[in-house]
């Protein structure tokens, strides 16, 4: 007898509520994954420094008070060391030279008030009198700002073509 095979009677739907539910889980998933993410914001630039030429009293204001960026100035290099606040800024323990010329302390390892030159519009500290030992000691300082701070410029005496120029 040619009697057609009749499906089993007890045959599974492949459309039952937990496949409903893992295809749906399934789909949140690839979505998840694959949908557009929004553009990364990026951190607003730090305005742009330009180098200057600076002479001792253009450097002064530059210590870090009202707000302002902290300068300081090792043999002839003016050096951006605001990341450094906690050290050059006010109330750090080198703060007496921030906005000046911190050469012939540095050579000399001392943070007193009469290492720096008194006489802003006079001529520059010419670091006549260190030893050798001092003048290593300052170049390993200048080394040290060099590959941490940004140099933003150099010292000139007030009254120097160079300031002239700039400031005109």
């Amino acid at each position: 007898m040619d009697t057609p095979l009749s499906p089993p009677s007890n045959t599974q739907s492949i459309i039952s509520p937990i496949n409903l539910i893992l295809f749906a889980l399934l789909l949140t998933l690839v979505y998840l994954r694959l949908r557009p993410k929004p553009p990364p914001t990026l951190s607003k630039a730090p305005p742009p420094i330009v180098f200057r030429t600076f002479t001792p009293p253009m450097l002064k204001p530059y210590n870090g008070e009202n707000k302002m960026p902290v300068y300081l100035a090792v043999n002839g290099k003016v050096f951006d060391v605001s990341n450094g606040r906690n050290f050059y800024g006010p109330g750090g323990p080198y703060e007496n030279f921030a906005g000046r010329d911190a050469s012939r302390g540095l050579a000399c390892g001392s943070f007193d008030e009469d290492m720096l030159t008194k006489d802003l519009e006079g001529p520059l500290d010419d670091l006549k009198g260190l030893g050798e030992e001092e003048w290593e000691a300052m170049r390993g300082w200048e080394e040290r700002f060099q590959e941490k701070y940004l140099v933003v410029g150099k010292l000139v005496a007030v009254g120097d073509s160079e300031a002239t120029k700039e400031g005109s």
